[in-house]
């Protein structure tokens, strides 16, 4: 089952926004389309946006329901590196450094990190198998 697209609520959405602008940038992520006076922001690449980040306030904008895990593909090694440098530098919380995980899958390689809402946000490649 493909997912169409992916939206997580936020509290604070310029704190939000500038991380992902930063975070995703290096997997070719941007901006794609905004709703709501800016208080929703759809981020996506050729093909519109499939991650959507929200701001709610008042008693929706209690973390019940978080963490949130979301895992975005990157091309390579390198680029799984460039969102980790990129999200850390942007104010993410280190949760899993670039590397191996063969706990998962033998061909895994991911970095992981808490975004400024406290949500898991991965970068994930699949190297080819021999």
């Amino acid at each position: 089952m493909p997912v169409s697209h992916v939206a997580i609520r936020v509290s604070d959405i310029a704190s939000s926004k500038a991380f992902y602008d930063a975070a995703l940038a290096p997997l070719g992520t941007k901006i794609a389309m905004s709703f709501q006076d800016g208080k929703m922001l759809g981020y996506g690449g050729d093909k519109g946006p499939d991650f959507w980040i929200r701001e709610v306030t008042g008693e929706d904008a209690k973390p019940q329901n978080r963490p949130v895990h979301v895992a975005f593909e990157a091309k390579s090694k390198e680029e799984v590196q460039a969102f980790y440098d990129a999200a850390i530098a942007a104010g993410g919380k280190d949760n899993g450094a670039p590397g191996p995980r063969p706990q998962y899958t033998p061909n895994y390689y991911g970095a992981f990190v808490h975004d400024p809402e406290g949500n898991n946000i991965e970068a994930v490649y699949f190297a080819p198998t021999a």
